[in-house]
């Protein structure tokens, strides 16, 4: 992996930690999900066309 892709990957697993954490003391909120996943999707996306 390419140093942008780590730390696309960094930040991904940052913002888990901080939508888990959210979720945990004001209750869930499905945009903060969905954004999330959606920055996982952009994530896997980047690591897959920098191994090629």
């Amino acid at each position: 992996m390419t140093g942008s892709v780590k730390a696309m990957a960094v930040v991904t697993f940052a913002t888990l930690v901080v939508v888990a954490a959210y979720s945990v003391a004001l209750g869930s909120n499905g945009w903060l999900w969905f954004g999330w996943l959606v920055l996982g999707m952009i994530t896997a996306a980047m690591a897959a066309s920098r191994g090629t």
